[in-house]
């Protein structure tokens, strides 16, 4: 996932969503992948496409002890649009555990790097962000409640920034459709709303096509000052594929 601006899912965390672990391993050790077309990169609602398309996917390895390191990567638009800065591409890094710590809750807890390798020569742009998270499930319903928290930094103008955000989802049953919400609140150097402070939300659907296809379309919103292609709310389109 992101993750903003500066960048993933959301680790993406929200929005990039990572994919089982794949059942193939040694001594413990998976692989697993994940690649995506969207219509639209929102990031905790912010487009870091500015309303084009992107391409995105990324990798990740596992060990049965819960311990996993990552990364993750999407395309941005690049000049001409609200974040010129930033180049054509965000590279994410990312390393953590999960696992259940509880009967019926699971916790995961990392670190994410966001990267901006061909962003504008000389400017500090790169980012570090702790994350924490706990899900349950209550009968067919799936929820996680998260934290993402980056310190001060001088990417971030020497600011700080609070990340929180409730995801849900639930399948419907017998049939390949899942539906999800998510609400996210931001306090700090990534808001764009004038008081410091900002709501993103999005509502989702997705069709599993085969056991590693889908093909999903969300709607998503963010509070901040209106601005074309960037902060409008908007229906956006995934087609993803999991390996």
């Amino acid at each position: 996932m992101r993750n903003i601006i500066l960048g993933m899912s959301a680790v993406a965390l929200a929005a990039v969503a990572t994919p089982a672990l794949a059942q193939d391993d040694l001594a413990g050790f998976s692989v697993s992948g994940n690649a995506a077309v969207v219509t639209d990169y929102r990031f905790r609602g912010i487009s870091l496409s500015t309303g084009d398309v992107a391409i995105q996917g990324g990798i990740d390895l596992g060990h049965e002890s819960g311990f996993y390191i990552g990364t993750w990567g999407s395309s941005l638009a690049d000049g001409g649009g609200a974040v010129p800065t930033y180049g054509s591409t965000e590279i994410d890094v990312y390393a953590g555990w999960s696992g259940d710590v509880a009967s019926g809750i699971t916790a995961d807890i990392g670190v994410l790097y966001y990267m901006y390798p061909n962003g504008t020569p000389g400017a500090d742009l790169d980012y570090w962000e702790p994350y924490a998270s706990i899900g349950t499930t209550v009968g067919p319903v799936e929820a996680t409640f998260g934290v993402a928290y980056a310190p001060d930094q001088d990417s971030l103008g020497s600011n700080d920034n609070l990340y929180l955000y409730l995801d849900t989802g639930v399948g419907i049953p017998n049939t390949p459709i899942s539906v999800s919400g998510h609400v996210g609140y931001t306090d700090g150097a990534l808001s764009f709303d004038p008081d410091g402070t900002s709501w993103d939300w999005s509502l989702g659907a997705e069709w599993a096509i085969t056991e590693n296809l889908a093909l999903g379309v969300t709607y998503t919103g963010v509070e901040a000052p209106s601005v074309d292609r960037f902060t409008d709310d908007g229906v956006f389109g995934t087609l993803s594929v999991s390996f």
